[in-house]
């Protein structure tokens, strides 16, 4: 009688285990965006092209430049759109730029660029330089980091350095001044994603 007890106690009990599997893989839906190995190496591969990007762009001292490509005059980078301060309508007209465009615009990749950095009270900042739209899920992130100087100089329209420089007391920029020589520390970050 026991033995008897015991074969219908695992069958019951093998039967409530294959009943809870199968109800919990009914409630896992696989999409394709779902996380897979193929998915997870393209996230890889956008990842090293940002990091690329950005150590291209520094290796060729396009990325100092292009954090400076900022209009005093009217408090926000060159030709942006809108009347905002950042880049919505494409990356921009910079030799950065261009490295973006070619890494990621050409691929139908989105993306969108911050600036970090630490304000005169020491909270961190985060600024938009191009902004593409709210990432997904299965966003990658790439960032590298440059060291603004009192005396680095902003940057014209057509690129070339003008005559405000960071720590002169009218600057306007969206970075904040720090002291003591430097300027301040900037992450720029690249955040990038499947369309």
């Amino acid at each position: 009688m026991r033995a008897q007890a015991h074969t219908l106690e695992a069958i019951v009990s093998g039967m409530l285990l294959l009943a809870s599997l199968v109800f919990a893989l009914q409630m896992t839906a696989v999409t394709p965006l779902s996380a897979s190995t193929s998915s997870q190496h393209i996230e890889n591969q956008q990842q090293a092209i940002g990091h690329g990007v950005l150590a291209s762009a520094a290796a060729e001292g396009a990325l100092k430049p292009a954090v400076l490509y900022w209009d005093n005059s009217t408090a926000q980078f060159h030709n942006t759109a809108g009347g905002r301060e950042y880049y919505t309508n494409g990356p921009p007209d910079n030799r950065f730029g261009e490295l973006l465009e070619r890494a990621f615009d050409q691929r139908g990749i989105a993306y969108n660029v911050y600036l970090r950095f630490q304000n005169t009270q020491g909270r961190t900042v985060t600024t938009r330089y191009v902004y593409s739209g709210e990432p997904s899920d299965n966003a990658v992130r790439a960032s590298h980091t440059i060291t603004l100087m009192d005396d680095d100089h902003l940057r014209d329209a057509d690129g070339t350095r003008n005559s405000t420089r960071l720590g002169d007391p009218a600057t306007d920029y969206t970075v904040s001044d720090t002291g003591k020589n430097v300027y301040n520390t900037v992450s720029v970050e690249v955040v990038a994603w499947r369309i």
